[in-house]
């Protein structure tokens, strides 16, 4: 028996990267999985398959985030497949990287949609969902505070307020024994992060160099930290923002 073992856990944008790693993480602590995914459902049947090829449950839910209703149709198909969530985890994102001039309305307003609005009402139209003694989880970014990339500022502006959002919603969910944390990654290593980099020898040799430890973090890395904060063992973290970068020296 895992020990989250009998929990429900939901991961937002869990078909690849970071949110995958979670999922499987808590599928092998024994929660039962909700892989969300926003249009790649092959990917989250094949991430459902291998949590419960290890031995582990989980079920797929197709939405796409950053649209209107989308938080309400999420839950709806959730709710064809459990009574209720103990571990939600945000992690669902898109990302900006072009200077402060070339970003247009439209697009702002798009990453906004995904990265912030649809967190928010995920909660808020998840509470009567979510279990007392739970946990909401937030996946931030390093760019929100250890550095400062300027053709990155849109995007680290949304997570920036994800972890405003993670700090006042703890005092909201406290009283009944809900922790809230976001959970900030540095450079991991995932499909878009090879895009991003060329997948050339030097620019990954750079991205290591962000760290402290000298390499680029795996999903995994990120999913060990999630998981701590969804157990027992995490019950007095709250209100937090929780350094995942690997000791960045940006």
């Amino acid at each position: 028996m895992g020990v989250l073992a009998g929990r429900t856990a939901l991961v937002t944008g869990a078909s690849r990267g970071i949110g995958r790693g979670i999922a499987e993480r808590l599928g092998r602590d024994g929660a039962r999985v909700a892989v969300h995914y926003g249009t790649n459902e092959t990917a989250a049947k094949e991430t459902v398959a291998a949590i419960e090829e290890a031995g582990g449950s989980a079920f797929a839910i197709g939405v796409e985030l950053g649209r209107p209703g989308d938080a309400e149709a999420l839950w709806e198909e959730f709710d064809r497949h459990a009574d209720g969530v103990d571990i939600l985890v945000n992690n669902a994102g898109i990302g900006v990287s072009r200077p402060i001039e070339e970003i247009d309305e439209a697009e702002y307003d798009r990453v906004f949609a995904v990265n912030v609005r649809a967190p928010f009402f995920l909660v808020r139209h998840g509470m009567t969902r979510l279990r007392d003694g739970g946990r909401v989880i937030n996946i931030s970014s390093g760019l929100a505070r250890t550095a400062a990339m300027p053709n990155n500022m849109a995007y680290a502006m949304t997570k920036g307020a994800l972890d405003v959002f993670s700090r006042d919603l703890s005092k909201v969910l406290g009283p009944r024994n809900i922790t809230v944390n976001s959970v900030a990654p540095g450079i991991i290593a995932t499909d878009n992060t090879h895009e991003l980099l060329h997948a050339s020898d030097e620019a990954w040799a750079q991205a290591a160099a962000y760290s402290a430890l000298g390499r680029v973090g795996e999903p995994a890395d990120v999913a060990d930290v999630v998981a701590f904060l969804a157990s027992d063992a995490g019950r007095w973290v709250t209100g937090s923002w929780v350094d995942a970068t690997g000791g960045s020296l940006t």
